[in-house]
């Protein structure tokens, strides 16, 4: 039999130590977003927390190679990829404390090879195209927007897992910016991470290791994060009732796990959402270490009455796991399709689950209500999301407001219940909205293309020309935002141009750099694709003519403005907007403006009527 070690490793002793190799024949690099913000999250809560224990990350699985500490990974890729991306993103954030060095050996090492000394990335992913893209973050560390630059400039096509590398090295970079953001906190997380995240690494020949690999994803090794909860529950019921709370267990179990959710993040978030949180802190909020404890105190304990009614209980457990799950699919509270939810999932992505709390607890409102609800929440939510205000800023704040949901919910008098909502919205929602106005301005006047994730830039552009393209047919209630979102976006100022619009741009807008304002919100139009691909990379002139083509006012307008009458819904939209004759650094900067005004009235807050 082979033989077969494993080890544990924190991420400093495993990149300190080991040299890993992605094989050609593994799957290739597939987190989106909502995988690497999920993971970012859960260490960032352990250091939160203030705990100095250990934070287990899994088992990894490789296979050693005939070169020393060189392995190929068979399973795990995925989370070593994302922290070596993670290592990078810190090293240049650190790029002037003395850890910079010492991450940098992390990311790349030299050793004595059989031709000389070899220097090699600490991490070698060996399919189409990803060493290519690891080489150059290593080379430019640099922020997104430069390593993003470097990759295209250099010609290494754009597509799949490559894209995602990229992407996934910007969601970390962001995240430590917009969490971590003086040397002194940086430093920190890096002490935790470094000592305190652990993996196991099991190591042995590669036909073995696909074998252990094929037998851990059939048989589901691991402990259940809700096996405390559940034996809790058996023994409050009879041994003649154990086949029916366990068939009723799975109806909690088998949707999470087969809908990806984490079972620890929904029993948070379901008691927060159904219950009021006091704890010694006094921030309302449970963490995932605390929740087996928090059930079985003797207050909550009766609050949640499992030992008098534990199937009722069960199936309450039931419904907010339904409801969850629709809600995370962009479904309404009665689990059909819905626009205000669907809008509502492309600001927040999977990148963001926290507002599921208020969610659950509105998910008992009349339809009507609640899809007005979530159209508020939505206006509220792009307001902190375009701010990169933390999350643990926000969760206390929830758990606290689902409080006074709940005694919404309960109102039996629908004039009362509305009245209630909206004093809500203007307590919870207005006020705190414009308490951030002026810093949500000054965060779209730095916005570019790459300032936030792709998709929520897409999701801006579309509320933009979609609220243009109502007023202009005079429609007050909104449609699908898909059609919106499925343009492609078009840099008005071309993204590759050709040399001479380069020389001509820098002689006719002297102290510009021109790849700064082809990037910037002013300059990003949505736009069909057989139009895009006819008004290529060619000079504004030459685009007009096409742009005009366009189905959108917001695209149309900046040729020129349709003169319909006057106090008609497109004169009123027309006084939001402008036609360029010429596209210059000034045009750019006046409709950079122009969109951050637009925006004000797109996402705003309004009452329902009583």
């Amino acid at each position: 039999m082979a033989r077969i070690e494993n080890h544990k490793y924190s991420i400093e002793e495993a990149f300190r130590e080991c040299f890993y190799i992605v094989p050609d024949y593994q799957r290739e690099y597939v987190w989106t977003d909502k995988e690497v913000h999920q993971l970012l999250e859960d260490i960032g809560e352990q250091i939160d927390a203030g705990t100095a224990r250990e934070y287990f990350i899994g088992t990894v699985l490789v296979s050693p190679t005939d070169q020393k500490n060189h392995y190929e990974v068979i399973d795990g890729q995925q989370r070593l990829t994302t922290f070596f991306l993670l290592l990078c993103a810190l090293r240049h954030l650190l790029q002037q404390e003395p850890e910079a060095q010492h991450l940098n050996r992390l990311i790349s090492d030299s050793y004595t090879g059989s031709t000389g000394i070899v220097t090699r990335l600490k991490l070698d992913p060996r399919y189409e195209g990803a060493a290519e893209v690891m080489a150059k973050v290593v080379e430019v560390n640099g922020d997104p927007v430069a390593v993003r630059s470097s990759v295209q400039a250099s010609g290494i096509t754009s597509f799949g897992s490559m894209e995602n590398l990229i992407n996934a090295y910007s969601t970390l970079y962001r995240y430590l910016k917009d969490n971590y953001d003086d040397a002194a906190k940086l430093k920190k997380y890096w002490f935790y991470l470094a000592t305190n995240v652990v993996f196991i690494q099991i190591s042995t020949d590669v036909s073995s290791a696909l074998k252990i690999f094929e037998t851990i994803n059939e048989r589901g090794v691991g402990l259940n994060p809700m096996d405390l909860l559940k034996n809790l529950l058996f023994t409050q019921v009879k041994q003649t009732q154990f086949t029916q709370l366990k068939d009723e267990w799975k109806k909690i179990t088998k949707p999470l796990e087969k809908g990806k959710e984490k079972p620890l993040r929904f029993l948070r978030y379901f008691l927060m959402a159904n219950y009021t949180i006091k704890n010694e802190r006094g921030d309302a909020v449970v963490r995932e270490d605390e929740i087996y404890d928090w059930f079985i105190a003797k207050d909550n304990a009766a609050l949640c009455d499992y030992a008098g009614k534990p199937f009722e209980f069960v199936r309450k457990v039931i419904r907010n796991v339904e409801h969850y799950l629709a809600f995370a699919n962009g479904l309404g509270n009665d689990g059909k399709p819905s626009l205000p939810m669907d809008s509502l999932k492309r600001l927040t992505g999977g990148a963001f689950s926290l507002h599921y709390v208020l969610l659950l607890v509105a998910a008992s409102f009349p339809k009507p209500l609640f899809d007005h609800f979530v159209a508020q929440l939505e206006s509220f939510l792009f307001y902190y999301i375009f701010t990169k205000t933390p999350t643990k800023d926000l969760e206390r704040s929830f758990s606290q407001w689902a409080d006074e949901l709940r005694t919404i919910a309960e109102a039996t008098d629908p004039l009362k219940q509305k009245a209630q909502l909206n004093a809500f919205v203007v307590d919870r929602f207005e006020k705190n909205m414009a308490g951030k106005s002026q810093e949500l301005t000054d965060a779209l006047k730095r916005l570019t293309l790459y300032s936030m994730q792709q998709y929520r830039t897409r999701y801006l552009l579309a509320r933009l020309t979609q609220h243009v393209e109502m007023a202009f047919s005079g429609l007050k209630v909104p449609g699908s935002l898909e059609p919106f979102t499925n343009l492609e976006i078009e840099h008005i100022l071309p993204n590759k141009p050709e040399d001479v619009l380069r020389t001509r741009w820098a002689t006719e807008n002297p102290g510009t750099v021109y790849d700064d304002y082809k990037n910037r919100l002013g300059n990003l139009t949505l736009l069909e694709k057989p139009i895009n691909i006819v008004a290529g990379n060619d000079f504004y002139t030459a685009k007009q003519a096409e742009y005009g083509k366009s189905g959108n006012y917001l695209t149309r307008s900046l040729v020129a403005l349709t003169d319909v009458g006057q106090n008609t819904s497109i004169s009123r939209i027309n006084t939001k907007l402008e036609a360029f004759p010429a596209w210059n650094a000034a045009s750019i900067e006046k409709r950079h403006a122009l969109l951050i005004a637009l925006a004000q009235d797109v996402w705003k807050t309004t009452a329902i009527d009583v």
